[in-house]
């Protein structure tokens, strides 16, 4: 393992500000670990000790010794001065997607979505404020971001992400519009609250969205939920295209109705 001589000097460790957490099951040094591994992202992939410290919150003595650890286990590895993390964080990942077998056994089903539309498909599901792709099966690229399986985006402004949040109760919904970014993405994107509030209360009672490039110019998508045996949705799964292929019209009167069949075939799949 390598020596990590600026660190040497941290005899003590001041005390870290920490929130009251319900019960005393709250174990602080795990949760700590976890923003330790959420302190990278693509904008940044390697850090110094003091960045990985800064982005967590932690101090450095601290943030080193959760380093330390990730390293020994195989999830962090060490540059020199910067560590990145190792292809290994992603079983973290793939606990969740091999411990949710309805992911393996709807795949077929968006396969052949895309198979039929022509265009990709996607299935999220909803963790806080943003959706968490789980299931990407691309026909072409229509996005500059680089989706795959974990990546978030805001719930607000995505078309599965406001057919999950049309699902919430009106006291939920509208916690997370005041808790959302309302920022502008492109020239079209929906900033009011109150109009975004209207709209994703107009997909709650059709059952779908559409949103017309208001994440990324040039992207169309559409929406609709996956539900359990109890009818509630528990994810949401599009069709995204482009607009200089597509209209928004056109993308309903032709994908809407395979759209919502594959996700009723998906949700008879769900156990519970």
């Amino acid at each position: 393992m390598p020596h990590m001589t600026s660190a040497t000097t941290d005899t003590t460790e001041p005390t870290e500000p920490t929130d009251k957490k319900p019960g005393d099951s709250y174990v602080q040094s795990f949760a700590r670990g976890l923003a330790v591994v959420k302190a990278f992202n693509a904008a940044r992939p390697a850090q110094t000790l003091s960045e990985v410290a800064q982005a967590s919150g932690l101090t450095r003595a601290g943030a080193r010794r959760i380093l330390l650890t990730l390293e020994a286990l195989g999830y962090v590895r060490s540059e020199g001065r910067l560590f990145r993390l190792t292809p290994r964080i992603l079983d973290l990942g793939f606990s969740y997607l091999t411990s949710m077998p309805l992911w393996n056994l709807a795949e077929p089903f968006m396969e052949a979505l895309v198979q039929q539309v022509q265009e990709s498909s996607s299935a999220s599901v909803l963790d806080g404020d943003d959706i968490v792709y789980v299931l990407r099966v691309p026909v072409r690229k229509v996005m500059s971001i680089n989706l795959s399986i974990g990546s978030r985006l805001p719930a607000w402004c995505t078309s599965m992400g406001r057919v999950m949040l049309s699902a919430l109760p009106d006291t939920e919904l509208d916690a997370a519009l005041r808790r959302a970014d309302l920022r502008a993405h492109t020239g079209r994107t929906i900033t009011d609250i109150g109009t975004l509030r209207t709209r994703i209360l107009d997909v709650r009672e059709k059952g779908w969205a559409l949103v017309d490039q208001e994440l990324e110019e040039g992207l169309i998508s559409i929406a609709a939920p996956i539900r359990n045996r109890a009818g509630q949705v528990i994810a949401a799964m599009n069709v995204s295209g482009q607009a200089n292929r597509t209209s928004a019209a056109e993308m309903e009167a032709k994908f809407l109705a395979p759209l919502q069949q594959a996700a009723q075939k998906i949700s008879q799949l769900v156990v519970v």
